[in-house]
């Protein structure tokens, strides 16, 4: 029996990627679904400066689409020397020693040289069945990755939230920082964000959601006020992300891999005047973030 073959970057595996793996599972009657992705991005091959920060790391990625439904990840690296090959040598080489008898994309894939090969190319080969899958849309805004990395600039993670299918998060580990948040009464974790530079991370500002333990057998979500930025309010402060777990003064999570999932955004990032004004401040993101998750 042969194998059902899911084609794309997958970055982010939003709504337009878990569609794509619903499509496969459909037409899967029993064969193993391979998920065939690329690494790394192709447009740090193809035009580096256009390459856009990634919303998940590769890991994270292969996570995902085991998540979705596909049996099998497969990596492919990305070189000049593959982007080179035409469209006819990608089936060959790459495509059919996979053993597809169905092979699943989206109306906008393209693949070869110049990207000049497309879903009908790959209709026209006739070796296998080919699936095309529509753009999944929200109102009017197709899901693309793309589109959750322009909504994530400007702090808009409930429209990223949308097109993802569930909230943007970052996980990382819990490093010690400047420990202002304990003393102020709002001990925050502070994740390390440094082996990740790659990463997408949201606009600077103070957001609601939550923050998991990464390494609970059951992973917690804790209700948290989430601050992305270098707080202006201290100097010489590095930009980072900090999430105050709500109610719980007691975590002891330095060394500990945690993720912090985006809800709302509640607020810029504002330098404060006085400690107590930014004690006061606090006190009511707290307030702001038990309404938003409510």
């Amino acid at each position: 029996m042969g194998t059902v073959v899911v084609i794309g970057v997958f970055d982010g595996t939003h709504l337009g990627h878990t569609a794509l793996l619903a499509a496969a599972r459909a037409h899967a009657a029993g064969r193993s679904i391979i998920a065939l992705t690329f690494w790394p991005h192709p447009l740090t091959v193809l035009a580096p400066a256009r390459a856009p920060a990634l919303l998940m790391s590769l890991a994270q990625r292969i996570t995902a689409l085991h998540e979705a439904g596909a049996d099998e990840v497969l990596v492919q690296q990305f070189t000049a020397e593959f982007a080179s090959q035409s469209p006819q040598s990608f089936i060959t080489t790459v495509l059919l020693p996979l053993h597809p008898d169905v092979v699943v994309v989206g109306e906008n894939f393209t693949f070869g040289a110049n990207a000049s090969g497309n879903p009908a190319t790959l209709l026209n080969d006739g070796r296998f069945e080919v699936v095309v899958v529509p753009l999944v849309a929200i109102g009017v805004l197709a899901s693309s990755s793309t589109l959750v990395r322009q909504a994530l600039a400007v702090g808009d993670v409930a429209m990223a939230a949308s097109h993802l299918g569930r909230p943007f998060a970052i996980t990382g580990e819990v490093v010690v920082g400047d420990q202002r948040g304990h003393s102020l009464g709002y001990p925050t974790a502070n994740l390390a964000l440094s082996a990740d530079a790659d990463l997408l991370v949201p606009a600077d500002g103070v957001y609601a959601g939550w923050l998991r333990i990464a390494a609970t057998p059951d992973p917690h979500r804790m209700p948290a006020a989430i601050s992305v930025g270098s707080n202006p309010t201290f100097q010489h402060v590095e930009r980072r992300v900090e999430a105050h777990a709500i109610g719980r003064a007691d975590l002891e999570l330095y060394g500990q891999e945690v993720t912090v999932e985006f809800v709302t955004r509640l607020r810029d990032m504002v330098r404060f005047n006085s400690r107590d004004e930014l004690v006061s401040q606090l006190a009511q993101d707290v307030l702001a973030v038990r309404a938003a998750l409510t």
